[in-house]
């Protein structure tokens, strides 16, 4: 028997090291290297061919197929994110703070299977059967078909799944809490977890289950483990929410059946997660009081718009270093956006504390929110208050020059919707029919000059 050989491997990103060091080579992360065992690599030689015994079977791409068919969880929200329902043979990675309702939007999707006539599996690593049933007691779901599981040994979890008739879903809470008896390592280092991702997605497609898996994510959010995890499961979901807030985002990252980047917004009450059907007026909140600042963003969130309030907040620092605090934004994009008000523009606020927040914790990432945070920055500048009935989107490019985006009679749409009654847009866009009055605006010095008087930079003496 070939003996194993101790390799040092990075537990944020898989890198392997000859030795142990203190900071990974790859990442950059500290004391993250542990020592693993692994067998050795295989001869150089070339691999004997089998005699003719192993094949595999060739289909035609060519002619017609249906189309997978699908399997409704019951929740709509749950639901969209996927693409209209789980897929049978699918291996689905859900990753998310602690305590951020994971395992809470779990049991309530098992729950609605069982309802409907499928055969569900929770299985966890994490609790005991008796906390589960006392969480299910809680969320009204003691009388589901569920069957439970309280196991973090590999090779038990497959024998019982892949004995008798194939469970519909499976869910796996979590994956760092596995363990296989072939390996040495610990459980939740890189190679358990992915050597026990490999055999439950193997699994999957051979047994024809639908199999969730939860992952525990590192501090900056990203999901724990290594890397190519994510490139095995068919679909990647995150769910994201502040610790302030009530309200939750799955979000999909990776979806192999549907679009990516859709979103589904749940509300954490006592009685368990229920589906916000309209996120728009959710994230839009009350904006009967006029104040400075804000500006309502019509964006597009997978295939839903939805409108969301910006806030901003400039004031005279202090400090030699002004603050920068952005919540549910990029930081580099806010930087972006100051660095042309003041080249382009001639608004300097580079002496301000400058604080912008996205309501609802919300996370935006497309570019066509910049002209919303430019009129909230400008806004409160000024202390001039935006129109009530006013959205705003587009993208600031670094000449100053505001860009047409995508979908724009989707945001239109949603906003007349919502009763708003006109939008700031760029120009150009080529729109069919406009549910609103539209004001286009070419470029920022535009949208400055509907504003009062500005800070400007200061400058040196003798220029």
């Amino acid at each position: 028997m070939a003996r194993t050989r101790e390799t040092f491997v990075c537990q944020a990103c898989g890198a392997v090291h000859p030795r142990w060091q203190g900071k990974c080579d790859a990442c950059g992360e500290w004391n993250s290297i542990v020592e693993e065992k692994a067998p050795p690599p295989a001869s150089a030689r070339p691999l004997p061919r089998s005699k003719g015994k192993a094949r595999m079977e060739l289909v035609d791409l060519k002619g017609d197929a249906p189309d997978a068919p699908r399997r409704k969880t019951g929740i709509g929200e749950l639901d969209r994110v996927l693409g209209g329902g789980l897929v049978p043979a699918s291996a689905i990675l859900i990753g998310g703070d602690p305590g951020i309702g994971k395992s809470t939007l779990l049991l309530q999707a098992m729950a609605a299977v069982a309802n409907g006539g499928g055969r569900a599996v929770y299985v966890s690593g994490e609790e005991a059967i008796g906390q589960i049933k006392m969480r299910a007691r809680r969320l009204g779901l003691a009388n589901a078909n569920v069957e439970l599981a309280a196991e973090t040994n590999l090779a038990a979890i497959l024998g019982t799944l892949e004995a008798g008739t194939p469970p519909d879903v499976v869910v796996i809470d979590s994956v760092q809490t596995l363990w296989s008896d072939t390996l040495d390592s610990a459980p939740g280092t890189v190679t358990q977890v992915r050597a026990c991702a490999q055999e439950l997605v193997r699994m999957a497609k051979s047994r024809g289950t639908a199999v969730l898996i939860v992952g525990h994510v590192t501090k900056d959010g990203q999901l724990a483990g290594p890397r190519v995890m994510e490139h095995m499961v068919d679909t990647v979901l995150y769910f994201e929410g502040e610790r302030g807030h009530q309200f939750r985002v799955l979000r999909a990252v990776k979806n192999r059946f549907g679009p990516a980047d859709e979103i589904g917004v749940f509300e954490m009450t006592g009685a368990g997660l229920t589906e916000v059907l309209n996120p728009s007026a959710l994230f839009v909140g009350d904006r009967e009081a006029r104040a400075s600042g804000a500006a309502v963003f019509a964006g597009i969130e997978g295939t839903r718009p939805v409108l969301v309030e910006i806030q901003a907040l400039v004031a005279a620092s202090p400090l030699g270093t002004p603050r920068r605090t952005v919540v549910g934004w990029d930081g580099g994009r806010l930087a972006m956006i100051l660095a042309v008000l003041d080249a382009r523009c001639g608004v300097g606020l580079g002496s301000h504390d400058v604080y912008l927040n996205v309501a609802g914790g919300l996370r935006i990432g497309e570019p066509a929110a910049d002209l919303a945070v430019a009129a909230a920055l400008l806004s409160s500048a000024t202390d001039s208050p935006l129109p009530l009935d006013v959205v705003v989107f587009g993208e600031v490019s670094l000449s100053g020059a505001i860009r047409p985006v995508a979908q724009a009679e989707a945001r239109l749409k949603e906003a007349a919707k919502l009763g708003f009654k006109s939008a700031w847009t760029p120009s150009g866009l080529k729109l069919g029919s406009t549910p609103l009055p539209v004001v286009e605006i070419g470029d920022l010095a535009q949208l400055v000059a509907r504003f009062g008087d500005l800070p400007r930079p200061a400058r040196a003496k003798g220029t």
